[in-house]
């Protein structure tokens, strides 16, 4: 990924340097695996252990004639420890470093993820919590429905991503797996337990059964979850991209001195960090149909996955660290404007307490039928000649008959609809 969108840590985790690190580590602790079996001198382990390195530049020279990146990496391995170097990559493939590396790389990965997920829940339930009993209109196809709280909003963000964060743990869990059972999975020649140590130096659990490469369902389902987290991202992101329009604005990105929001237009402050969460959600998404198409290889492996794993692997996880530091930002410092919020839900004249007045009246013995009549006639008036609500219902024969004026005025409390805020938030963030 670009360095627009990327964090450090977790580039580093996809840079070859790295990458070939992990691999020398992988063939060095499956060496001391061998040593215990008797199948390798322990003195081969030690040489490895103290002369093993390699250079980015060299393997990439190497790998110009040899086509062939693992054998590069090996050639290069070699020629810093000497003799002792043939007990490298015994009963080994290709396929059992990279695979294993990816497995690492994946774990890592996510645990960077988690820690932007933790960061963008603590500030949800901030501001939540701040806004508990902030009233805001709550809407439905973008009208106005009945009244909310801006805090029950938040709530409803953070339990979506505190399920993300439970997906991506599973998600971990399922992509930490480590492959060294040689070709096509037999472990014909190298022993199962040389797998079990490597995974275990490496915290990872071991296939279990790997046909020389792990299965794709694990990375199928490992992206399937950084799409559904980018999907939660982008939903929170037009929400707030919604709520920021000139004839809402309720809340906005916060915008700071000396910032610019047009190059034209010197009044503009556009939502352009959640405009662009959105379009950084698409990326995410975007690797989730090549790593489901990568599930099925051929026989017991092909390579048709590598290619797209070498990209999907560090653009989307780069991309989605990214994001959600990006969300967390932005909700750490999102101005919320409660004025607006209450101009908005005064709008309509009331208009926002209908359904109450249609079950105070079906509670009256009127049916439902009637009773819905009643309330939309006059709603009807509200929204073609700006009246109030409540004023003409009072003058509505039909409608007193069965609802006194006294009544009526009682139906029209704000705080009806926040009697029970607090269990919601019970709900989501417990006692």
């Amino acid at each position: 990924m670009i360095p627009r969108y990327s964090r450090p840590e977790m580039v580093a985790i996809w840079e070859p340097e790295s990458k070939f690190q992990i691999w020398l580590d992988i063939e060095t602790y499956a060496c001391e695996a061998q040593a215990e079996l008797g199948v390798i001198p322990a003195e081969a382990v030690d040489a490895i252990r103290e002369k093993g390195a390699f250079e980015v530049a060299r393997i990439d020279e190497i790998e110009l004639e040899t086509k062939h990146d693992v054998i590069a990496f090996l050639t290069n391995v070699a020629e810093y420890v000497g003799e002792p170097a043939r007990f490298i990559h015994q009963g080994m493939t290709s396929s059992d470093v990279l695979d294993t590396c990816l497995s690492v790389q994946l774990t890592r990965a996510t645990d960077l993820l988690l820690a932007g997920m933790d960061r963008l829940l603590a500030a949800l339930k901030t501001r939540a919590e701040e806004h508990k009993m902030t009233v805001c209109m709550g809407r439905s196809h973008g009208i106005h429905a009945e009244p909310t709280t801006f805090g029950v909003k938040l709530a409803q963000a953070y339990a979506e991503f505190d399920r993300n964060r439970e997906r991506l743990i599973a998600a971990r869990m399922e992509i930490g797996t480590c492959a060294i059972s040689g070709a096509v999975g037999t472990f014909a020649n190298i022993d199962p337990a040389v797998e079990e140590h490597v995974a275990k130096r490496l915290g990872l659990e071991f296939e279990t059964v790997s046909t020389q490469v792990i299965p794709r369902d694990r990375h199928a389902m490992y992206f399937a979850v950084l799409g559904v987290v980018a999907s939660s991202i982008e939903r929170l992101s037009t929400e707030i991209r919604h709520l920021q329009r000139t004839e809402v604005r309720e809340a906005e990105e916060f915008f700071a001195k000396g910032q610019k929001g047009s190059s034209a237009m010197p009044h503009k402050r556009n939502p352009i960090l959640t405009e662009n969460l959105t379009g950084l959600a698409r990326l995410v998404r975007m690797a989730v149909v090549p790593a489901m198409e990568n599930v099925a290889l051929w026989h017991e492996r092909d390579i048709s996955h590598s290619s797209v794993e070498r990209m999907i692997g560090p653009d989307a996880t780069v991309t989605l660290d990214f994001a959600l530091h990006r969300m967390a930002g932005v909700i750490e410092k999102l101005t919320v404007y409660p004025d607006a919020m209450q101009k908005n839900l005064d709008q309509l004249g009331g208009l926002i307490h209908s359904q109450r007045v249609l079950l105070a009246l079906t509670q009256a013995g009127v049916s439902r039928e009637d009773a819905y009549q009643f309330v939309q006639r006059n709603a009807m008036r509200v929204w073609s000649e700006g009246a109030s609500f409540l004023e003409l219902l009072k003058a509505d024969a039909e409608v007193t008959a069965a609802v006194s004026a006294a009544e009526l005025e009682e139906l029209f409390d704000m705080g009806y609809h926040t009697k029970h805020v607090d269990s919601i938030f019970r709900r989501v963030f417990g006692e």
